[in-house]
């Protein structure tokens, strides 16, 4: 684990969270063949697990053969209508890649959930998924594009094919903007991630996001310990005055273009700064879960959080009820607090991009 830097600061940072016991969100990862090898892709790399396969509890790998069946995966999203659960946010792998992805949309849908999609964008260039899509009512889109230089965008993040980089996932938002045309959901916004050689995209991105049309933009540090094998690229300490005044000039964004603020800027900053730290009255287990490929459900995606997490506590959403096993947690103050923390706060503040679930 990374060195405790002063966890005191850090807990004004990671301010309190409202506590909705009656709603609660679960980010759903979806193992799915995904057109890019992105280097800090949160599954792992292939080629990386190959030559060393992941065995610890919770660790994710593109390679993992022991996922849910497509129909375990329906036959649980059929029981979520009338639980705690009232927004599902889809994530990879590529979700819009998994063969049943629609189905399982429409089945979301059906039972009035809101439903967020994060994609790297590709395939948002075929009409008939961006139809799909609209037609099917889905809250948000949520797109995967690091900066405005195509180049170093497609290092971070390469075409497997070679071909499908920065430009096709650009085309790909703007195809699914035109097929919107005057319906209002859903709405469409860029992530970010924010190492020590993008920063200058901390203020470009959203400029761009604007000129697409683009409803949210939202920054994600990356922040990894000194054993990580892109630590060259992780934000530090020193970077924090630049990372203040780029966050000051957010404040120039248009009204149109959601950007995470109030305290978030400090967050962000805290996973730098302060890796260790408590998180009072947190959402993890309370009001956000996370579902793996497999059926694991842990409290959060939180990597510290999952190895925490005793055997007794330990759940599957496999041939479960959603009505009867998602039960608020006893966790209030958390002093698990890492990078994936900070990732999370957007995410829970997305009533105010798509309005409260009902």
């Amino acid at each position: 684990m990374p060195e405790d830097n002063g966890a005191g600061s850090a807990e004004q940072a990671v301010a309190r969270q409202p506590d909705h016991r009656s709603k609660a969100t679960l980010l759903w990862a979806l193992r799915s063949p995904c057109p890019r090898g992105c280097l800090y892709c949160y599954f792992g790399t292939v080629e990386k697990h190959r030559a060393r396969p992941v065995t610890g509890i919770g660790q994710l790998s593109h390679l993992s053969c022991d996922d849910l069946s497509p129909g375990q995966v329906l036959a649980f999203a059929r029981t979520l209508p009338g639980s705690r659960i009232r927004r599902v946010v889809l994530a990879g792998g590529e979700p819009l890649a998994w063969p049943p992805i629609l189905q399982l949309i429409r089945v979301l849908k059906d039972g009035a959930l809101q439903v967020i999609v994060c994609t790297e964008g590709t395939a948002l260039n075929r009409p008939e998924m961006t139809q799909t899509l609209i037609e099917l009512g889905v809250d948000a889109v949520s797109v995967s594009l690091d900066s405005v230089d195509p180049t170093y965008n497609d290092q971070l993040r390469p075409p497997r094919n070679g071909k499908d980089g920065w430009e096709r996932v650009v085309s790909g938002i703007e195809a699914l903007i035109t097929a919107r045309g005057d319906h209002e959901y859903p709405k469409i916004g860029i992530y970010s991630v924010i190492t020590n050689q993008n920063l200058a995209d901390l203020e470009a991105m959203p400029k761009l996001a604007e000129q697409l049309g683009c409803d949210y933009f939202i920054p994600q540090p990356l922040a990894l310990t000194e054993d990580h094998d892109l630590h060259d690229m992780s934000l530090a300490t020193d970077h924090i005055p630049e990372l203040r005044d780029r966050f000051a000039a957010l404040g120039a964004s248009p009204p149109s273009l959601h950007i995470p603020r109030g305290r978030y800027p400090e967050q962000f900053e805290a996973s730098i700064s302060h890796p260790l730290a408590t998180v009072t009255g947190c959402f993890g287990g309370r009001t956000l879960f996370f579902a793996q490929p497999d059926g694991r459900l842990w409290d959060c995606p939180s990597t510290y959080r999952i190895e925490a997490t005793t055997p007794e506590r330990r759940r599957t959403i496999a041939d479960a009820d959603a009505r009867t096993l998602f039960q608020p947690g006893d966790c209030g103050d958390c002093a698990l607090f890492s990078r994936d923390c900070v990732n999370m706060w957007p995410l829970m503040d997305f009533s105010q991009i798509i309005g409260d679930p009902a």
